[in-house]
């Protein structure tokens, strides 16, 4: 398999559009705004609960392969397999973020803890499990 497709089910709104430490962005909420089609998928997710989302990093580099960690040229290159970079050949953000407010009619989640930028399409929402989500 060469190519895989994918359709973003919807997008991040928030007033960072511009690469932002992550420390900064998680304690900002923000909402994700669910396209039409997908709005019955929110069914059972309710304020409190903890989702797990995957997100497209839309400003990343997707041609390095090296990079300084936390973009500090005093720090030794490393493989961007071997930090968080945003800037990787397949640039997906994973964030487990809480869930302050659910509008499933208008396709709003409103969140906490999600480090994305504004307008990162959002590729999928699923609730987050103590067992597979917290340390391996």
């Amino acid at each position: 398999m060469d190519r895989i497709e994918l359709w973003p089910i919807g997008v991040v709104e928030r007033g960072v559009r511009t690469p932002t430490p992550s420390e900064e962005l998680v304690g900002r909420p923000c909402r994700i705004r669910v396209r039409p089609k997908f709005r019955e998928g929110l069914k059972g997710v309710q304020p409190g609960g903890r989702i797990l989302v995957l997100f497209w990093l839309h400003r990343a580099d997707r041609g390095r392969l090296l990079v300084h960690p936390h973009g500090d040229p005093v720090r030794p290159l490393r493989g961007v397999f071997a930090t968080r970079s945003p800037h990787r050949p397949n640039p997906i953000g994973a964030t487990v973020a809480k869930v302050l407010a659910v509008d499933q009619g208008r396709g709003v989640l409103l969140v906490e803890g999600l480090d994305a930028l504004d307008g990162s399409p959002v590729l999928d929402i699923k609730i987050a499990s103590p067992r597979f989500d917290e340390g391996c």
